[in-house]
């Protein structure tokens, strides 16, 4: 299942680039890849585990940048 979300107070390439591969190596992750001109998150993950991996991806993305939120 794909899913797309955008991103709040994303102020970093690098920092885009940094959790893209943290949240790929999440298991049950197929893919995940973060525009950032757009501020958008997309992730392609296992359907019965995508709760779990939204939420390990938040911890992710907060931990690589303290103020960006994932919106739902």
């Amino acid at each position: 299942m794909k899913r797309v979300y955008r991103l709040e107070e994303l102020d970093c390439a690098n920092c885009a680039a940094k959790m893209e591969a943290a949240i790929r190596k999440i298991p049950g992750v197929n893919s995940a890849t973060i525009n950032f001109f757009s501020q958008k998150l997309t992730i392609d993950a296992e359907d019965g585990a995508f709760d779990g991996v939204l939420q390990q991806a938040a911890r992710a993305v907060r931990k690589i940048e303290p103020d960006c939120r994932i919106i739902l």
